[in-house]
């Protein structure tokens, strides 16, 4: 099988369901930057801090595909075969966040991202999560969204935040406050 098609080289690709719409549509934009949060995942499964979170980072990585292919599906095609995006996934975020949060001091302040690579990386993919959400929730004012997947992706911030100050405890980094002038 070949990786080049050529059909998306007018600007249009297809949907789940073979609808064709243009690359720049907000439906397009959401699933793709789902697919870029994805990749910082990776990186973020790479780092040697999170070894033992291998496991629990390859499940989120597995779950941003059911929500791909969910946000990839014209909703008016309802037969397409497509893994369902439930609430469980999100619940088991809570339960990750919690069982970090317990190894964590008390948050005092508002904490400026980085202090180390790994670290670093979490806040990217952070704030990618952020932005998926955003153009998620910007496309469920045009269409229909299902609404598992804005909930995850925000319970997925919160985890990757946790994530982060987990790493920094860790790698023995020194959370910085945020200093307003």
């Amino acid at each position: 099988m070949k990786v080049y098609t050529k059909t998306g080289d007018q600007g249009k690709t297809s949907l789940l369901g073979g609808t064709r719409m243009l690359k720049s549509d907000l439906r397009i934009e959401a699933y793709g930057t789902v697919d870029e949060l994805n990749s910082y995942l990776g990186l973020l499964r790479d780092q040697e801090v999170n070894v033992g979170l291998r496991s629990e980072l390859i499940e989120v990585q597995n779950y941003l595909f059911v929500i791909g292919a969910d946000l990839a599906t014209d909703p008016s095609k309802t037969k397409v075969k497509k893994p369902p995006v439930t609430n469980v996934a999100v619940r088991e975020l809570e339960v990750a966040i919690d069982r970090m949060d317990e190894e964590l001091p008390p948050m005092k302040f508002f904490v400026l991202p980085g202090g180390h690579p790994s670290v670093s990386f979490g806040h990217v993919a952070r704030t990618v999560c952020r932005r998926a959400e955003r153009r998620v929730i910007a496309l469920a004012q045009e269409e229909e969204v299902s609404e598992e997947v804005v909930i995850y992706l925000n319970r997925l911030s919160d985890y990757l935040f946790v994530l982060c100050r987990w790493m920094g405890l860790k790698l023995e980094i020194d959370e910085v406050p945020w200093v307003p002038r």
